[in-house]
């Protein structure tokens, strides 16, 4: 979507006071904008009208039990010439960036939670396989993208027959200090979209991937689980978990590889790892 067309969606959503003067924060499946107390985003298509609906009664799920998150400021998504439109309290500045202990205890607190009265989707990891591959065509080797259709088969079939350490449930989904904002108050989750009902280890297994193969700080790392009070490689099941959040990533970058000589490259790198089976190599974000 393109930045005009958002504004158009905009200013006809009437949000004020963002109609008039909102600033362009981010530019992707959403448009986000953002004006006096208020943040705007406007959805890419009505195929997101769900996912936003979703993720305004996350926000008022949240709410109510009295965990940090950011809040939305109306209580239903408006369709608005065919793009979702939700609106959202706009949070005070950041005193600091977030660091991964920050994340933990917000991740205690939304793994202690029951299942709320609406329905969250299951954490479909390799979902998105499939449809990255087939957008990255011929700019992949075939032998490359055969070789992760067999893994996301093997891990999928693997990750459904595991047994969990903690109890299954409410989980964020993209557990990442980037999804949390330090305000004067302190940390708030944010990013309220990939919420889903599953194994909690997903949002555990992020960060120790990142630690691997993304270059966190060890010691950020242990501060991490130091403060969530378990660490997710102790579990036997951490390994099946990671190889199908590998196999997702490697895929997601491919799809941009077509238009990008630096994407292929880091797809190549990926795969080349996977295939030595070496979970050392560095992995670059995209």
């Amino acid at each position: 979507m393109h930045e005009a067309r958002a504004r158009e969606v905009l200013a006809a959503a009437g949000v004020e006071p963002v109609r008039s003067g909102a600033a362009l924060l981010a530019l992707g499946e959403n448009a986000v904008f953002a004006a006096g107390d208020l943040v705007v985003k406007v959805g890419r298509g009505a195929e997101l009208l769900e996912r936003a609906e979703r993720e305004v009664a996350v926000a008022s799920w949240l709410e109510e039990s009295g965990i940090p998150a950011v809040r939305a400021a109306e209580p239903k998504p408006r369709l608005v010439d065919g793009h979702p439109v939700t609106v959202w309290h706009r949070l005070p500045a950041a005193v600091r960036p977030a660091e991964p202990r920050d994340l933990a205890p917000l991740l205690r607190r939304v793994h202690a939670l029951p299942e709320p009265s609406f329905a969250l989707p299951r954490r479909e990891l390799l979902g998105g396989v499939e449809r990255w591959l087939r957008l990255a065509g011929d700019a992949i080797d075939p032998a490359d993208a055969a070789f992760l259709r067999e893994r996301c088969d093997g891990f999928a079939a693997a990750a459904a027959a595991l047994t969990p350490h903690l109890t299954p449930g409410p989980l964020h989904g993209d557990a990442l200090p980037r999804n949390v904002h330090i305000g004067p108050d302190g940390p708030v989750l944010v990013d309220l979209e990939t919420f889903s009902s599953d194994l909690r280890e997903h949002d555990l297994v992020v960060l120790a991937l990142s630690r691997d193969r993304y270059g966190l700080d060890p010691a950020a790392h242990d501060a991490f689980t130091a403060a969530y009070g378990w660490d997710v490689r102790d579990w036997e099941g951490c390994a099946v978990l990671r190889g199908a959040r590998e196999t997702a990533s490697c895929a997601w970058v491919a799809q941009h590889a077509p238009v990008n000589p630096k994407a292929l490259a880091e797809f190549r790198r990926r795969v080349a790892s996977l295939r030595d089976g070496d979970p050392t190599v560095r992995w670059y974000p995209f």
